[in-house]
């Protein structure tokens, strides 16, 4: 009984992918059976160059999670998807990437949530709201310099977004709309809801008290507003008025 013939090109080619997978077992169970060289934390800075978590109060969290400090841990007890799940269940954390290194280091990178608003109501509540509407609490480290919203506004859910009607909800929309225009960035530093439910936009210059009303045609009054400033009140000056009235249809009332 003749045996098929296997061609000596193909035995090679099984041969070296036995191997190579050999080599890899080998190298993967050393691996698993050293430690870790080193643990190195990143926090990416917010744009003003901030950090509401330093790097030392993501080490604590790890240790906190994991009941020990990971450097001199075995690599085969690390479980880096669990290490970037726990980082990422902190308020300040948007996103945290965990990966070992061909040194045996451990590195973890985290991006932090930007703060968008400050928000201290009549309730007593003191906590931010980020860029995708998360609730985040002050921070040890720093105070975020955001726009600070005070008065009667509606508790915090975390659907607030999809209500029909909320303050809150048109609050974070007003806040959106300012920050996304170069002049009231830099201009308007605090909305305050009134207890009829009026919003009230505080500017950095001037003593003067700019009444919005409603969140309903924001844009038409935030143009008639930037008018009257760009126009107006370089020639009226700066505290001749003590309030702006935007309430009414293609109007600026101003009061003395």
């Amino acid at each position: 009984m003749l045996l098929p013939r296997i061609p000596y090109t193909r035995l090679a080619w099984l041969l070296f992918l036995f191997i190579t997978g050999m080599i890899w077992l080998i190298a993967r169970n050393r691996k698993a059976n050293t430690f870790v060289e080193g643990l190195q934390v990143e926090v990416k800075e917010l744009p003003g160059g901030d950090k509401l978590i330093s790097e030392n109060d993501v080490r604590q969290m790890l240790v906190k999670a994991f009941g020990n400090d990971l450097e001199n841990s075995e690599l085969a007890s690390l479980d880096v998807e669990r290490m970037e799940r726990v980082l990422e269940m902190d308020p300040f954390v948007k996103d945290a990437d965990a990966y070992i290194d061909q040194n045996n280091q451990v590195h973890i990178d985290v991006v932090q949530r930007e703060p968008l608003l400050r928000v201290l109501d009549n309730q007593g509540n003191n906590y931010y709201l980020d860029a995708s509407g998360k609730k985040m609490p002050p921070s040890k480290n720093f105070a975020a310099r955001v726009i600070v919203a005070t008065g009667n506004i509606a508790p915090y859910t975390p659907e607030f977004r999809e209500k029909r009607k909320s303050s809150l909800k048109d609050l974070y929309q007003i806040t959106q709309t300012l920050l996304a225009d170069d002049f009231f960035h830099a201009f308007i530093q605090q909305i305050h809801v009134t207890n009829t439910g009026e919003f009230v936009l505080v500017p950095l210059i001037g003593d003067q008290k700019i009444i919005l009303g409603s969140a309903r045609k924001l844009e038409d009054k935030l143009q008639r507003l930037k008018i009257f400033y760009k126009e107006g009140m370089p020639y009226e000056g700066w505290n001749k008025y003590s309030t702006i009235n935007l309430k009414y249809s293609g109007q600026v009332v101003c009061k003395r």
